[in-house]
């Protein structure tokens, strides 16, 4: 076997394999030639080389998405290390694994003057777990570093970085492995909780339970849970599209349910105990909601942190929401309640009303959604950008054999197609991607890429601009509007696809997209672009008249 003849980058290659790291993504340099020949002559490695930084990272990122393993990330020294920050925010608050290691400059060279040099040293110190800065020798404690990160990473899911400086010469290798890594182990940081006596006493005394679920893995709660949650009366549980929870006593469509809410209706809406769990919410409605009608106690349970969302946390809950919900809830409903009921009573009126209003509206970003979500292949993969894309989709129902996924934890529109593309990698399945036009063009980076399985789909809501920021507040039809905060533009994907070797198909209006669809998802030979071209100036109006409506 090859091996980079520098002891130190045999140390990081052998740590990664004693440790059970087995997918690489490198990003093409010259300070980490050393990482990059042992890392791609090595058996154990799955390696994988994306140019472009930031989408390597989040093409990474879809991987640990879906394995639930950390990935690694292999970058050269200077500004390339900087691209990898969008993906590196994004894993920290989406408690997803990635390993940052990053070759630089030796520390004398740093601050002289020398190319590619910046101060690499704890780069992204406020958004990684821990940070491992390396000696240039191989040594004992270089071995600790690197092992703790890789746990750490592990362990609290989410990013770690490990720097490793390097003096030249970088290419030369060896037959001999010159360093012995020990496997180090960690005790757990983590201190669950197991008992849940004060919650178990506490749970039939309220009459208002309502549990918020946010961006949540599928398959995490049992049937017989979700069972007995939608059989309270006392509880009312609230999904969104992220969640990947269903049941038919659930409430999903968050802001169809509440938007048209009178003041009366909130106040008779505000729960006695909260209860939340998952990842971000999408929903700004029920956030503004619960910061202004805030429960008396708000209990959140992950068995890494709580964040006070609402500004009413009164408990952390340090478990996996199965193990709670399996201990607290009782076997039949103890708490006579109609608030569960009301709730379904508003969902069934709201749903007639959503039909209603759907039959009667022109062509649009809105029954473009529709048309969409009700034809996504059953048992599929689904990954929605940000911005307009996940708030359309929050307002349809998708079919439950779906899994759902969207970077929520900064809700930044960067990387969503590298992210999808990374996921469908790691996926059998048949993975969709939806996304706006400015979403797709601002990551189209992510096409360059080798590893896209043929049937990967992307569908592109095209409407000309940032749409969102027409209902926004301040929206006026002016060249600054226009120009600074929608960016209208009239560009479409038919020539990226055609460079980057994807079929392309398109439609502008609701009886083109109905036959264009099923010929979309037939075409397997290679990936594929289906794009809706919308009117720009009529879909703000169209989703404003639709909460008056419902």
């Amino acid at each position: 076997m090859i091996y980079p003849q520098i002891p130190l980058a045999q140390t990081v290659i052998e740590s990664c394999r004693v440790h059970g790291i087995t997918n690489i993504v490198i990003s093409p340099g010259s300070r980490n030639a050393p990482l990059t020949i042992g890392f791609v002559n090595n058996p154990n490695f799955k390696c994988f080389s994306i140019v472009d930084e930031r989408c390597a990272a989040f093409f990474a990122m879809g991987i640990a998405q879906q394995t639930k393993e950390p990935v690694a990330i292999i970058c050269t020294s200077g500004s390339a290390l900087l691209n990898y920050y969008p993906a590196i925010a994004e894993a920290f608050y989406s408690k997803i694994p990635l390993i940052v290691i990053s070759a630089d400059r030796p520390t004398e060279k740093i601050d002289i003057g020398d190319g590619q040099t910046i101060r690499q040293r704890n780069v992204f110190e406020n958004h990684s777990l821990y940070n491992a800065n390396l000696s240039e020798e191989a040594s004992d404690e270089n071995d600790l570093e690197i092992a703790k990160a890789i746990s750490i990473s592990k362990e609290q899911k989410g990013p770690v970085h490990i720097n490793v400086p390097f003096e030249e010469p970088l290419y030369q290798t060896t037959e001999v492995l010159a360093v012995s890594v020990p496997n180090l182990t960690f005790e757990s940081s983590i201190q669950l909780q197991f008992n849940f006596e004060e919650e178990i006493a506490l749970w039939p005394e309220f009459k208002k339970k309502l549990i918020l679920v946010g961006v949540n893995d599928p398959n995490t709660i049992s049937e017989e849970i979700l069972a007995k949650l939608a059989n309270d009366p006392s509880i009312v549980v609230m999904t969104e599209s992220t969640s990947n929870l269903h049941n038919p006593n659930f409430v999903g469509n968050i802001d169809r349910i509440i938007t048209p809410f009178s003041e009366a209706d909130f106040v008779n809406f505000k729960p006695d105990l909260l209860v939340t769990f998952g990842g971000m919410v999408v929903s700004k409605r029920i956030k503004q909601f619960l910061r202004k009608y805030k429960p008396q106690n708000h209990w959140h349970i992950d068995k890494i942190r709580a964040y006070d969302s609402f500004g009413a946390l009164s408990k952390h809950i340090i478990q996996e929401p199965s193990v709670f919900f399996k201990a607290v809830l009782p076997e039949k409903a103890s708490t006579e309640s109609d608030y569960r009921d009301q709730m379904l009573s508003i969902k069934k009126y709201r749903e007639e009303k959503h039909l209603d209003y759907l039959g009667k509206i022109p062509f649009s970003d809105f029954t473009a959604f529709d048309v969409i979500l009700k034809r996504l292949p059953k048992d599929s993969q689904l990954q929605i950008s940000n911005s307009s894309a996940i708030r359309y989709a929050q307002l349809f129902d998708i079919d439950s054999s779906i899994a759902v996924f969207c970077n929520r934890g900064t809700s930044g529109i960067d990387g969503s197609t590298s992210t999808a593309i990374g996921a469908a990698f790691a996926q059998e399945k048949q993975t969709v991607l939806i996304t706006g036009d400015i979403g797709f063009l601002y990551d189209s980076n992510a096409l360059w890429n080798k590893y896209i399985p043929s049937n990967f789909k992307i569908i592109i809501v095209n409407n000309g601009g940032g749409g969102i920021f027409r209902i926004l507040p301040g929206h006026q039809e002016t060249q600054v509007f226009n120009e600074f905060f929608e960016t209208s533009h009239n560009l479409n994907a038919e020539h990226l696809a055609d460079m980057y070797d994807f079929s392309y198909f398109s439609a502008s209006d609701k009886k083109n997209l109905k036959a264009e669809i099923p010929k979309f998802y037939r075409n397997n030979d290679k990936p594929t672009i289906l794009e809706i071209f919308t009117p720009t100036l009529i879909n703000d109006q169209i989703l404003l008249d639709y909460f008056k409506a419902v």
